[in-house]
């Protein structure tokens, strides 16, 4: 079996782009000790497509996206951008990261 190293999770909570959300996709993976390729097969897409995601390459649907990040444990607010500022130092104040002990839990377990 492969060893998967950790990945931190990005500073700030704030995702402002694909390769934002695809860094955070990453560490909640390796954070579950899931290689991409467990990972995709767990998760019922093509492992180029998770790749692809994780390095905002390529082009991924927002609902497959989406999907990823809710079973790999990850959670993505909306707010409107007049209260986006407070939301993240409140985010940011509380921790704003997730911990090592969080992990994300995909379909099957990890």
């Amino acid at each position: 079996m492969r060893r998967v190293v950790p990945t931190a999770f990005p500073e700030d909570p704030l995702v402002k782009d694909a390769a934002t959300l695809g860094a955070a996709v990453r560490a909640a993976r390796t954070r579950a000790a899931m290689t991409l390729a467990d990972a995709a097969l767990n998760l019922g897409i093509a492992k180029q497509t998770l790749a692809d995601l994780e390095t905002a390459g390529g082009s991924v649907g927002l609902a497959t996206a989406l999907h990823v990040a809710r079973e790999l444990g990850l959670a993505l607010f909306v707010v409107p951008a007049a209260e986006r500022e407070p939301a993240r130092r409140l985010l940011m104040g509380m921790g704003g990261r997730p911990t090592a002990g969080s992990p994300g839990t995909a379909k099957g377990g990890a």
